[in-house]
């Protein structure tokens, strides 16, 4: 015990021993936590039995035995019935005449984490002033001198009374503090509002969960503190809820766009106790496995019949390379040349199946969407005719998200195609990218082509719908549904006014900031140095270079703000990155290596033992994404 806590526990007992009533305090165990001077002396105790841990048993039956209760026939049996009593603690108030002639008062009240706490007060000389006024007042009549004592008695049991109620108030303040505390940490909203819709309780949660709307609603009716459409949604719930009905349902918030979870308990009252939670995530994730789950199912039924098709495919083209060579009229040959090159197409079919079945999980790293538009059009614009056009209209916020790049430009790409075709010689096509809410990115494609049939909107993302003929696979839009449902997200086809319009809606998942500090770009070659120093300037990171292993290592021990430090493996001469690890390391600096050796490679497996590596060529995202993986770690 250090010195504050003894001097604390000195102060405590000499305070309580100027107390001039006894008091003790037991605990859950019947064992005695703390007693002053006084309770030894009122009760002639032996120093044992007023020590902490003292058993409460063996103090009744020390008592009993010295007749502090009069005569006890049977003392096991009396401590028994005093024990049972103790652990059934009722807070009372109650006056005794002892054996020795004097009367105490014995005032108990328990305690919130279990046992209780006794006050005994030697109050003989106020029984002895009762008898004497009692003697000595003849003006008084019986009923009276009664009267008063009955009415000093109800006193004290009315001060007991109220010490227990305020103890008890204490508590259920402390027990509401902690249950406000507890609500107020959740991520959900928790409320409750009254018969007539008008909340009576709220955790100031609401704005989280469903943002634009207010955090103090306290007496607000439901419908003006959650907006016309969201209280739309809710409504026939909570109408069921009123009558009596739980209900647990989702909807989505027009608003923000997120996903809602909400439930309804009514209450004896008539009111009902509201849950909600923000479950856009979890929906998300939700849809990505079921799309995981259904390409793994399509991938076990097609993988066999796709060998054994292909495998019949091989033997038709070995009879057909057979044909060719026999002398056979013109007829034969062009029927012969017509069979191949359906067999061939058949291939080719397979080997899009195959991509889209057995295509990894997405892979999302921090990209620039700026970017990947600007990529798009250099990509698309050279496979459009003259006459037709091509626009990006990009609203997305500048800051790094979290997509699968390469999927979703593959995607985006085969669209444009998709509205070229459709288009002819001439016409627009336009792609346009913002946020809707906060929860979606709203990619939408639009052409002025003739639309979508009715037969195309209900069956464009079936696998091989197409509206091209012997031209198309019908499976570049079943490729994009597969990919935007991967994500979690949604694909909608429809009509405009002047043609054909496909939104793809994937999850808004910012990218963790990027790192801050100053980054040491280890590389012997001139030009990769620049090209990399330009990466990381624009990621707006401070970077120092070195060209050699002994100007690097030189720079880590003079300057000890590095935060990363970037190596090239082998470096001029015999000289690695590996020489830079130690050094690196021990002054806090992260550290990140990059190659263009195989995984498989000694130098490789050594250096990944030690730090991330990167293999050569990477994208600025890649760059990123390593720097934020590894100042994360």
């Amino acid at each position: 015990m250090d010195r504050n806590a003894q001097k604390t526990k000195a102060l405590t007992s000499a305070g309580l021993n100027l107390i001039a009533q006894a008091l003790s305090i037991y605990d859950s165990d019947l064992r005695l936590v703390v007693s002053n001077r006084r309770f030894q002396t009122m009760f002639d105790l032996p120093d044992a039995l007023v020590a902490p841990g003292a058993r409460f048993d063996d103090t009744i039956r020390h008592l009993a035995t010295k007749g502090e209760y009069g005569t006890v026939d049977d003392v096991d049996a009396f401590v028994a019935i005093r024990v049972d009593q103790a652990r059934a603690f009722d807070p009372h108030y109650m006056e005794r005449s002892r054996a020795n002639g004097r009367t105490i008062s014995v005032e108990g009240a328990p305690l919130p984490q279990g046992g209780w706490v006794t006050v005994y007060t030697d109050i003989t000389m106020m029984k002895e002033t009762e008898v004497l006024l009692r003697a000595r007042s003849e003006e008084l009549s019986e009923r009276l001198l009664a009267h008063t004592q009955e009415l000093s008695r109800t006193n004290r049991r009315l001060a007991a009374t109220n010490s227990a109620l305020e103890e008890a108030r204490r508590e259920l303040t402390e027990i509401e503090a902690r249950t406000r505390l507890t609500t107020e940490m959740m991520p959900a909203h928790i409320a409750h509002v009254d018969r007539t819709g008008h909340y009576t309780y709220s955790n100031q949660r609401l704005t989280r969960v469903l943002p634009g709307r207010p955090s103090t609603i306290l007496g607000m009716h439901i419908s003006d503190a959650l907006g016309a459409s969201a209280f739309e949604a809710i409504e026939p719930h909570l109408r069921a809820a009123f009558d009596g009905a739980e209900s647990v349902f989702e909807f989505t918030d027009r608003l923000s766009e997120r996903r809602i979870r909400v439930a309804f308990t009514p209450d004896d009252a008539g009111g009902v106790y509201i849950l909600s939670m923000d479950v856009t995530e979890e929906t998300q994730a939700r849809a990505a496995l079921q799309q995981e789950r259904r390409r793994a199912t399509a991938a076990q039924l097609t993988s066999g019949l796709a060998h054994d098709f292909s495998n019949l495919l091989t033997v038709i083209l070995a009879m057909q390379g057979k044909l060719e060579r026999m002398d056979l009229d013109a007829e034969a040959a062009r029927m012969v040349a017509a069979t191949r090159a359906a067999a061939l197409r058949g291939g080719r079919l397979l080997n899009r199946i195959a991509d889209m079945t057995g295509r990894a999980a997405p892979r999302p790293d921090p990209t620039d969407l700026h970017q990947l538009l600007g990529d798009l059009k250099i990509l698309a614009d050279p496979t459009l005719p003259q006459g037709m056009g091509l626009s990006i209209v990009d609203m997305m916020p500048d800051r790094l998200v979290m997509v699968d790049a390469g999927r979703l430009q593959d995607a985006l790409l085969n669209l444009v195609l998709n509205a070229r075709d459709a288009c002819g010689l001439n016409g627009q096509i336009a792609v346009s990218a913002h946020l809707a809410g906060d929860a979606w990115i709203e990619i939408s494609v639009t052409d002025t082509g003739p639309g979508f049939t009715p037969e195309a909107l209900d069956k464009a993302i079936n696998p091989f719908f197409s509206t091209k003929g012997g031209e198309g696979s019908g499976l570049g839009l079943p490729m994009v549904y597969d990919m935007v449902k991967s994500t979690g997200g949604r694909l909608d086809l429809s009509n405009t006014p002047t043609g054909a319009k496909v939104t793809l809606r994937l999850p808004f998942r910012p990218a963790p900031d990027m790192p801050r500090g100053l980054v040491l770009l280890v590389e012997d070659n001139p030009d990769l140095r620049v090209s990399v120093r330009e990466m990381l300037t624009t990621m707006g990171l401070s970077v120092i270079e070195a060209g050699s292993l002994g100007e690097a290592r030189a720079l880590v021990d003079s300057l000890p703000d590095i935060a990363f430090v970037l190596s090239d493996l082998r470096l001029s001469g015999s000289d690695t990155g590996l020489g830079l690890a130690d050094a690196a390391l021990a002054g806090g600096a992260r550290l990140i290596f990059m190659t263009s050796l195989p995984p498989h490679d000694p130098l490789h497996r050594a250096a990944a033992a030690r730090a991330p590596v990167l293999a050569k060529p990477f994208s600025p995202a890649t760059l990123a994404a390593a720097l934020v993986e590894e100042a994360a770690a």
